[in-house]
């Protein structure tokens, strides 16, 4: 019988490896700054995208359950229900790691927008082959 969830996980993984090879093509290769920028925020979110796939798909590494222990005034259930529950639950640690993750590449993203705000404003262009001429003098 053909595993279909196999099948559609290793696409969304060769697109998703597909989408950062672009975006690091992209990048090294257009001399416009803010289509660079546009391109790392998208670099990062695939980033982001695959550590929460594997952190959803590897099935090797449960959440922690406590069997016996109650954190709240509830009351206990059976080991039956945790072995249910740790089978459809995910890790929480990717997760985490990509919230934190979303914050520092927002404040990288404004920070390197402010820069290429002053760039222009002070040399009148964003394209990078014009910056470096215009940095050294040669250019007006």
């Amino acid at each position: 019988m053909i595993d279909f969830s196999a099948i559609i996980w290793g696409y969304i993984y060769v697109v998703t490896i597909g989408i950062i090879a672009m975006t690091i093509y992209g990048m090294a290769t257009r001399p416009n700054i803010v289509k660079k920028l546009i391109l790392l925020s998208i670099l990062s979110d695939t980033g982001n995208l695959i550590a929460v796939m594997l952190g959803v798909h590897s099935g090797v590494i449960k959440p922690p359950v406590f069997p016996g222990i109650s954190f709240t005034n509830h009351e206990e259930v059976g080991s039956d229900v945790l072995k249910e529950f740790s089978k459809s639950a995910v890790d929480p640690i990717p997760q985490v790691l990509v919230v934190t993750a979303i914050v520092i590449g927002l404040a990288v993203l404004v920070f390197l927008g402010y820069v290429s705000l002053l760039l222009y404003q002070k040399y009148g262009t964003l394209d990078v082959r014009l910056l470096e001429k215009k940095i050294k003098g040669e250019a007006k």
